[in-house]
């Protein structure tokens, strides 16, 4: 019969969760700097404009 001491599970537990820590935030790391990218290229586009100035400026509130 094998007996594990409560330390050795205890340190590889401890371990598994400082791993898993890690890598949850190298993900969020990554998520906002994919966020950030998207923002700055969203800056770059164009705002549409319209041959008429006058479409959409009067908006129908009533049903």
């Amino acid at each position: 019969m094998e007996l594990q001491g409560a330390s050795a599970s205890g340190i590889s537990d401890a371990s598994a969760e400082l791993r898993a820590a890690k890598l949850a935030k190298n993900q969020q790391e990554q998520n906002g700097q994919q966020t950030l990218q998207l923002l700055e290229s969203a800056t770059d586009v164009p705002k549409s404009t319209s041959a008429n100035p006058a479409v959409g400026s009067n908006i129908d509130t009533h049903a």
